[in-house]
This record gives structure tokens, C-alpha cells and sequence, in this order.
């Protein structure tokens, strides 16, 4: 096996599989998750897959089928949904609706969204399924399809319920795909104030409470009851890093507002984005045996982008590493070679390397003097090829 060492001076975003351990860093919350969304990479998590009681934030789950609903025609923005008997009398936090009321999706959304309406997450759920019943079952079977293996769902809008559980990772994964599978909508969360048919006018205010702090956060959802205690699904941007973090069994509101501004600092601050290398550069030159060139340049197809803990900055490496000599023929575009990134506490990260020129096979003149010098080789008592 052959390698090249070099020093990163930039460095820093490869997915990496297990979290931040070893870095000074711990949350008030009973459990929670922060990953860099771009990435994947989990940045720091606690009690992460434990299914756990999800109160208002798995208005997400209820958000995501409407959106799929949009998304395949079965509604569209306009589409007015009954209020039912059952949707008017939803206590907790509403957005007031009676049943001669008919509101449109787009107002669902944002009465779900803002006002955390439970008895919008009764009328959306009944409008698509016919009962919450069967809509809470439709949760938790796309739950599973979308990979978030401890969710379960009673209801639609949180409401306690011993089968009402989400996990905190559970809860990142449906968070990014909001932001991701449907960024028609998401502006819809950084929305701070709505009022439906001018009701209630002092309980129209968004009770994230992150977006009014310039540190560019933009959703998702709060959450609180006495069981859940306060829990927040967040994302910021800022530049070209987004970070998703998920925070629950807060014993206040304004812990919950403190814990979720010093996470979303944390993880700006203490992890720094860099690019290893553009598309197409070369980073190594690898031997080549019985081709018509005798190196090929390792190079990466598109630009990468790592993460690295910024106090690991000046002491990030990098190893080109690959089984050689290469043999050809040799394809351009052709994975050869990884680059395995060394970066502080965080794992390695592993990026693949691809041929940079095609190369066919030496001809016989070619074959014939590789040939001699193996054998020159062996009677000298050097077996080295390179």
C-alpha cells in the first residue's frame, strides 16, 4: 500500500458517523442532537435515539404529509379544509378555529407553524385521512419509510399519548428534510406573527425563540408539556453553513431559549468550514504498472469541503492512500485512491480520489521492458518496482 503525507492548512465536512465526545461541551437538556446539515456530521448528541415524548414538535411529522400531499396533487395552497367538531374543541395552544370556518392549506400551515394550532393539526388530519386515527397511523408508517426508526404516533398535533414518541435524531432527520425536500415552504417557519381572521390578536407571535437574535436562525418548531417538558427542533445559517439542533426536557422557557442560542453559537463557533481542494486539482501522483504513462494524478470530482474543530486547525493532515502500483488500463474518472483526513477529536474523514487521465495498457515494447526490469530486479536482489 502506498500513501502521500501532506499538511492541511485549510481544513474541515465529510459525514462523520458518531459525535463529538471529546470535546468540552454539555447541554441543561435531558436529550438533544446538533449536526452540521450540509454534512451530516453529528457534532455533539445526548440520549439522541431515545424515543421520548415529542409534545408540539411532531407538528413536523403532520407538516411533512401535508407537504407530500401538496407536493402530489391530492390539495394545493388554496384548497379549503372542514372544521369538525372534534378540531374546535382542541384545547392547548390553537389557532381558533369553529366549525363554520373552512381555511385554506396555506393557512393551516401557518397556523400550525406560528400559532402551534392543535386544532389545525385535527382539521389537516382528518381533511387527508378522514380520522386522526388513521392519519397518526400514515405517520408512523412514512415515519419508518424515512428511515426514523423510534417514532410513533397517537395523533397529529403532540397531544400526550403514551404512543406519541419521536427520538431527538428522529426529529433532525425530519427537520432536514423539510428544509431540503420542501424549500418552497420553509420560509413559512422564520414567519414570527400570524393572525387567522384577525382572532386573537395578542396570541399571534411565533414562540421560537431564536429569530428575533440575528444569528440567522430561520425555524422549526417549539415544543412543551409537563411530561416533554421545553423542547426546540432549530436550524441557523450562517454564510454557507447550516446547523440543525434538537433540544428537549428543558425545565423553563427561557432555559430552553438559553440553551438553544449558546448550542447554535457553539457549533458556529467552535467548528470552522474549509475547502481541501477544488474539483479537478491534483493532490497526488500515483505509479502506474504496465501503462502507456507510467504516473497518474489522483484529483477530486467536485470540490470538498471539511469540518474541522477550530483549536485542531493548524494541526490537520491529510494521507493520499491507495494499493499500488496502479494497473492499467486505467479509465479517467476512475476511483483509485482515498484521501483520509485526520482532524482533531473528529473521525477521519475518508474522501475518494479519481484517476485524472485515462490510460491504456502499454504495448509490447512496453510490456516486454517491464518485463526485463522485474527480472533485472529479482537477480540483483531488488525486488522494489518504483
Amino acid at each position: 500500500m502506498f500513501s502521500k503525507l501532506f499538511s492541511l492548512i485549510a481544513a474541515a465536512a465529510i459525514a462523520v458517523a458518531s459525535p463529538l465526545a471529546a470535546l468540552d461541551f454539555d447541554t441543561r437538556a435531558s436529550s438533544a442532537i446538533v449536526i452540521e446539515q450540509s454534512s451530516g456530521t453529528v457534532l455533539f448528541e445526548k440520549n439522541a435515539d431515545v424515543a421520548l415524548p415529542p409534545a408540539s414538535m411532531s407538528k413536523l411529522m403532520t407538516l411533512n404529509m401535508l407537504f407530500e400531499a401538496i407536493e402530489d396533487g391530492r390539495v394545493s395552497m388554496d384548497t379549503p379544509f372542514a372544521v369538525s367538531t372534534r378540531a374546535e374543541a382542541m384545547g392547548g395552544s390553537t389557532m381558533f378555529l369553529d366549525r363554520r370556518d373552512r381555511p385554506t392549506v396555506a393557512e393551516l400551515i401557518q397556523g400550525i407553524i406560528v400559532l402551534s394550532g392543535n386544532d389545525a393539526c385535527v382539521a389537516v388530519a382528518e381533511g387527508l385521512a378522514g380520522t386522526e386515527e388513521a392519519f397518526a397511523k400514515q405517520m408512523t408508517e412514512r415515519a419508518k419509510d424515512l428511515g426514523m426508526a423510534n417514532s410513533s404516533f397517537a395523533n397529529a398535533s403532540g397531544w400526550p399519548h403514551p404512543q406519541q414518541r419521536m427520538s431527538m435524531h428522529d426529529l433532525a432527520v425530519l427537520a432536514d428534510r423539510l428544509i431540503t425536500h420542501f424549500p418552497q415552504y420553509y420560509h413559512f417557519f422564520s414567519q414570527t406573527e400570524f393572525g387567522f381572521d384577525g382572532r386573537a390578536p395578542d396570541n399571534r407571535f411565533n414562540r421560537n425563540p431564536l429569530l428575533k437574535l440575528g444569528i440567522g436562525a430561520d425555524g422549526l418548531k417549539t415544543g412543551h408539556t409537563s411530561e416533554a417538558g421545553y423542547g426546540l427542533v432549530g436550524s441557523a445559517r450562517q454564510g454557507d453553513r447550516r446547523v440543525i439542533f434538537v433540544i428537549s426536557g428543558l425545565q423553563s422557557e427561557a432555559a430552553r431559549a438559553e440553551e438553544a442560542e449558546s448550542i447554535a453559537n457553539w457549533a458556529f463557533r467552535q467548528f470552522v468550514q474549509r475547502t481541501v481542494a477544488p474539483a479537478g486539482k491534483i493532490l497526488a501522483e500515483a505509479p502506474v504498472w504496465m501503462g502507456a504513462a507510467s504516473t497518474v494524478g489522483l484529483m477530486t470530482e467536485s470540490d470538498i469541503d471539511i469540518l474541522i474543530p477550530a483549536e485542531a486547525l493548524r494541526t490537520a493532515s491529510a494521507e493520499v492512500v491507495y494499493n499500488g502500483p496502479l494497473e492499467a488500463p486505467i479509465s479517467k474518472g476512475q476511483e483509485l485512491a482515498t484521501l483520509v483526513v485526520t482532524r482533531g477529536d473528529m473521525d477521519k474523514a475518508h474522501i475518494p480520489l479519481v484517476a485524472d487521465q485515462d490510460i491504456a495498457a502499454g504495448g509490447f515494447g512496453k510490456r516486454v521492458g517491464t518485463a526485463a526490469q522485474v527480472l533485472f530486479g529479482r537477480l540483483t536482489g531488488d525486488e522494489g518496482l518504483f
